[in-house]
């Protein structure tokens, strides 16, 4: 048996404009979250979905490039951008909504503002 593929709706990914230089990652984030609030829904969906699948473990590095392929899958030609240092911003976003994921990731301290 073939398992079935989990499809995200997905929505045309928007970038904010920061402004001038020296803006922190934090900022950066909170802007571009703002923008594309679905990308967090579908990291919740990835998530809940691996966990009601057993697995112990997940990397947001994976539920990252499982949103590059969908986004790829569902549009033409168009570059999904998803910044890696937003990464750590997503798991505390999803470990403040969802507490009980907490033993699913593995966070760090943040070294950058």
């Amino acid at each position: 048996m073939i398992p079935v593929q989990m499809e995200l709706p997905i929505a045309p990914l928007r970038h904010p404009d920061p402004g001038g230089t020296g803006v922190s990652i934090q900022d950066r984030f909170e802007m571009f979250h703002q923008l594309n609030p679905w990308i967090l829904e579908q990291l919740e969906a990835l998530t809940a979905d691996c966990a009601e699948r057993g697995l112990r473990r997940i990397g947001i590095g994976m539920l990252f490039e499982v949103l590059r392929w969908q986004y790829g899958r569902a549009t033409r030609g168009e570059p999904f951008k998803l910044n890696n240092d937003f990464r750590s911003r997503y798991v505390r976003l999803l470990l403040d909504r969802h507490p009980e994921w907490s033993a699913l990731f593995e966070t760090r301290e943040l070294r950058t503002p």
